[in-house]
């Protein structure tokens, strides 16, 4: 007697950076500070305020969030990290085992897993020559089995951007009877003003969606907080299948906090896009190809080197995140930790 799937004999297990001990970690896209005191402040607070179940329904955090996008409550759904809203979307999505989830290749890792465990068929899509999507080729590929798809802006792991324009197109091409979501994880690191704003199109496109998270710019990765906005039916669905109480009291809390001092947090991101642009500059003066990126990180598209890479960079004591047969991406931290990168990477054999 069988019990447990067989397909997922087969799943691709979710891989995260290495933690090595006195090795600097450049392989989660994490941000290096730590939160500021208040937020921390918040976060203790909440931890001593006794063993209470969380607010099942975030109302607190919705309605600040609310607030900010200028956007009925209503429309916000909150989950455990922006990925656990992206399992939601294939479970909302998704009934029997012919309906597809279309997304570009190499992206966002956690998207064949969600698609396999919520019993959907996977459309993956490969990415241009120069690690953008290739929205015409994502369009095309949309069939009435497509259900979902999505569209991660800037692209983890090549930093690669969506422009308005282009989606709009491909908003037109796909039509109204498909979810399409923007991941917006790496939102705040964007400053090319031909990138798409979900917040800007979300109106317009019921059938879009996009999610954004705490886990980056908000340097709350521990705490798990994502978000998604959506036309109301969207988010009301979200809701309805997420996990009871997987917003913790602590995680509430924290991003609570972290938008109190937000625009503290904002300004930090300019000194990552500065030294995302100097490591770039000085990793393609070393011979690298690297493309532009406007996320906290830089891809290196290595192919079959990328694991001999990886270990070349921590006999330097730098971790980074290799793909192999694809690339590496490096996130983009300090100036110091930045440097023993470009060390590691200057010394590696061309």
């Amino acid at each position: 007697m069988t019990l447990i799937r067989a397909d997922l004999d087969a799943l691709p297990a979710y891989v995260p950076g290495r933690a090595v001990p006195g090795a600097v970690k450049l392989a989660s896209n994490e941000v290096p500070l730590p939160p500021p005191a208040s937020v921390l402040a918040a976060v203790a607070e909440a931890a001593a305020g006794g063993n209470r179940y969380p607010d099942l329904a975030v109302v607190a955090l919705t309605d600040r969030l609310a607030g900010l996008l200028e956007l009925p409550s209503e429309r916000i759904a909150v989950g455990c990290g922006s990925v656990s809203l992206c399992q939601q979307l294939v479970n909302i999505t998704c009934l029997v085992p012919d309906d597809e989830v279309v997304f570009a290749w190499r992206s966002f890792e956690a998207y064949p897993i969600v698609t396999q465990i919520g019993g959907a068929r996977a459309r993956m899509i490969p990415l241009t020559d120069d690690f953008r999507h290739d929205l015409d080729a994502m369009a095309a590929a949309v069939t009435p089995a497509t259900k979902l798809v999505f569209v991660c802006s800037p692209n983890n792991p090549t930093g690669t951007v969506v422009t308005r324009a282009e989606l709009e197109r491909f908003l037109a091409a796909v039509g109204p009877d498909v979810i399409v979501a923007l991941d917006e994880a790496y939102y705040e690191y964007v400053d090319d003003p031909e990138a798409v704003d979900g917040r800007d199109l979300v109106d317009a496109y019921p059938n879009l969606v996009v999610l954004r998270t705490f886990s980056k710019a908000y340097r709350l990765a521990g705490l798990r907080v994502g978000y998604a906005f959506a036309a109301p039916e969207v988010a009301t669905a979200l809701r309805k299948v997420c996990s009871p109480f997987s917003v913790s009291v602590v995680a509430q809390a924290g991003a609570m906090a972290a938008l109190d001092v937000r625009d503290e947090l904002l300004a930090s991101c300019a000194d990552v896009r500065r030294e995302r642009v100097r490591v770039r500059d000085a990793l393609v003066a070393m011979g690298h190809t690297v493309p532009p990126t406007q996320a906290n990180f830089v891809w290196l598209p290595l192919a079959d080197r990328s694991a001999e890479f990886a270990t070349h960079c921590l006999e330097h004591k730098v971790v980074v995140r290799p793909f192999q047969g694809d690339g590496v991406r490096v996130t983009v931290s300090t100036p110091e930790e930045n440097d023993l990168l470009l060390a590691a990477a200057a010394s590696f054999p061309r």
